[in-house]
This record gives structure tokens, C-alpha cells and sequence, in this order.
């Protein structure tokens, strides 16, 4: 698996340390559309989660050395992922549980929902006794 430490020629401390308004230009026009929708206040719960991790980069939490690292909870499956929030670790509701997202460079632009998947796959096995009109005469014992 070939690891990526850079997006789009900006290496990932450059990209940790930007400000908002130079993380703009590097993302796609419908990710800008959608972090401008946030800070006008069109969609606050997504303004609210910006605020949250701001709070949680300005004061991490105190984790023990070889713990695993403070997860930020979320329902906002729609949030665009910020080059800001490099080497964060998100959890991300799919509906039933919180699926860790560890954030690196290669997953900036996308929504987080993207990697926290709500619909798993269905293996079905054969039909059982009473699926089919040809079960019906097999014995059962």
C-alpha cells in the first residue's frame, strides 16, 4: 500500500498548519461550495462540528503514552474533510455504531461518510425448510 504524505504538491505539515482560507484554493469548487454554505450559517451542524474540532486542536486531551487517540464523534456525514484535520481521528456515525476515520492527506476533499459505510453486504445461503414448494415434502427426520 503505497502511503501519500502530500496533496496536491503541499506536504502534510504545510497542510496541518494552513488557515482556512489558504485550505480553499486546494479543494474542488463543490467542496468550497459546501465548507461557504457552513460558515454563512446555511448549515449549522456542520458550522458546529468546524467549532468543535477548532476546540480540539487548540486544547488536545491528555492521552497515556501507547493509548489510542481522543475520537471526535460525529453525525455529520456530509462534512468535506479540511487539510486542517490532518492526523485526526474522526468517529463517524453509520447509523448504528461510530466507525473510527483516521484522516490523512489522500482523504481530503471527500466527505467523511465516504469511508464510514452504512450498508453492509448480504450473503444469503440456500432457501430452508418451507422456502420452496419442492421443501415441503422433505422429511425432516
Amino acid at each position: 500500500m503505497v502511503r501519500i504524505d502530500k496533496y496536491r504538491g503541499s506536504a502534510r505539515k504545510e497542510l496541518e498548519s494552513i488557515s482556512m482560507e489558504q485550505a480553499l484554493p486546494l479543494l474542488t469548487s463543490r467542496a468550497r461550495r459546501a465548507l461557504k454554505r457552513a460558515m454563512d450559517g446555511r448549515n449549522l451542524v456542520y458550522k458546529k462540528l468546524i467549532k468543535k474540532v477548532a476546540a480540539f486542536q487548540a486544547k488536545p486531551p491528555f492521552v497515556k503514552p501507547g493509548a489510542a487517540p481522543k475520537v471526535i464523534k460525529t453525525q455529520v456525514r456530509a462534512a468535506v474533510i479540511l487539510p486542517t484535520w490532518v492526523g485526526l481521528t474522526f468517529g463517524v456515525h453509520n447509523g448504528k455504531e461510530f466507525k473510527p476515520v483516521a484522516i490523512t492527506p489522500d482523504k481530503i476533499g471527500y466527505r467523511l461518510g465516504d469511508f464510514a459505510h452504512s450498508t453492509g453486504r448480504v450473503l444469503h445461503s440456500g432457501p430452508g425448510i418451507g422456502a420452496t414448494r419442492g421443501s415441503k415434502f422433505i422429511p425432516l427426520k
